[in-house]
């Protein structure tokens, strides 16, 4: 499955002046991002297009700490699931207003919130997608191998250590004792196989079987469908 196609398919159940909210979910660093800010540039500028982080709905670190629950952060119980109900149904009567989450400084940043008026299509992406809330009128999950998540996973946690280098404010300015090697292996080993893989195992993945298109990303991040073997 190329863009085109999953544009297609998102394109075939749109209508101007009608709200249709299109959900992406799929295992930390599968590319949700990435993915939902080319569907919004290729279904522009026929369809009205906004696109809405979930991370924007997790509890505020200091409710997750009081809760005893910040190392998961990321799991259902961690999200403010109300609050993104209220936005999905809200968001089809007017604008409404959406939280913002930074991942510098690993916590809800007010100064990212903002108003967003009734699109065409609205994207929701993100984790606390399981189970589908209500709202959602298509659900798209994101597929791919264990391995593959983990390497993107390892390399996107080791950009923002570097980055956190020249910028102490930052969340993983705290990783900066550590030598380079250091940092990946506790990416690996703290990070992704003791939280963010036991994640996707025992709640993430279920969105799978609730999804009504599954896509599956290669090693190259290029997309086919799911059940699809080719190469290319």
């Amino acid at each position: 499955m190329s863009l085109a196609n999953l544009v297609q398919l998102i394109a075939e159940r749109a209508s101007p002046g009608v709200v249709l909210v299109v959900g992406a979910t799929g295992s930390v660093a599968a590319g949700k991002s990435t993915l939902c800010a080319a569907l919004k540039t290729a279904l522009e500028p026929a369809l009205r297009v906004e696109v809405v982080s979930t991370d924007g709905f997790l509890l505020p670190n200091a409710v997750l700490t009081e809760r005893g629950v910040l190392m998961r952060k990321g799991y259902p119980e961690t999200y403010d699931v109300e609050g993104l109900a209220a936005v999905l149904h809200g968001v089809r009567a007017g604008p409404v207003t959406v939280p913002g989450y930074s991942h510098i400084i690993y916590d809800i940043d007010p100064a990212l919130s903002r108003e967003v008026a009734p699109p065409d299509v609205l994207i929701v992406e993100g984790l606390g997608l399981t189970p589908r809330p209500p709202g959602l009128d298509l659900l798209v999950y994101i597929d791919a191998d264990e391995a593959d998540l983990e390497d993107w996973f390892t390399a996107r946690f080791m950009a923002f250590w570097r980055a956190a280098e020249t910028d102490p404010t930052s969340f993983y300015a705290r990783f900066r004792t550590m030598t380079a090697p250091e940092a990946e292996a506790f990416a690996r080993s703290m990070v992704w196989r003791q939280m963010n893989l036991p994640n996707l195992r025992e709640h993430i993945i279920k969105a799978r079987d609730e999804a009504d298109i599954v896509v599956r990303k290669r090693a190259d991040h290029s997309l086919m469908l799911a059940g699809d073997t080719s190469p290319s």
